[in-house]
Formats: structure tokens, sequence, C-alpha cells
């Protein structure tokens, strides 16, 4: 391999919002939170959704409100009469 043409990879802590828990990689991000853990220094990042929270994995059903939604298009798309 060549040297000098890879970019370093630091431990990074991926954070999630809503449930709070974390997950410890590592990768070439960097951010000015850091938090140390089992004595290594993480850069930490936020996020509102990951494995931990998606419905996708944890099964959980979301209602998601669809009434209303042809009318709201026909009335946005249909052509008034002067």
């Amino acid at each position: 391999m060549k040297k000098e043409i890879h970019p370093t990879l630091h431990p990074v802590c991926f954070r999630d919002v809503s449930t709070g828990r974390k997950f410890l990689t590592r990768s070439t991000l960097r951010s000015k939170e850091t938090e140390t853990i089992d004595g290594v220094e993480y850069f930490v990042f936020a996020r509102e959704v990951t494995a931990d929270s998606h419905p996708a994995y944890t099964g959980e059903k979301r209602f998601v409100d669809s009434a209303g939604r042809v009318e709201k298009f026909q009335s946005k798309f249909s052509r008034r009469r002067a």
C-alpha cells in the first residue's frame, strides 16, 4: 500500500437522540464534541434516527394521516372556472 494516501480513522461515537444508545466505531469524521469512554476519546455525533429507533427495525407502527390527500391534490391542481 502507498503511504500517506489513505485518510486517518478516528474513534467515533454515534448517539441516538431518542433512545440514548451509543454506537462506537471508527470513521474519518471529526466533531467539536468529544466524550471519553473506557479511556478512549471519541468524537460524538448526535443522530435523530438509528437502527435502535427506526420503525423498520423496531417493528413499531406509526400512524400516518392519509385522510384528505385526494381532496388536497384535487383542490391544488383542479382548474378554476372563471
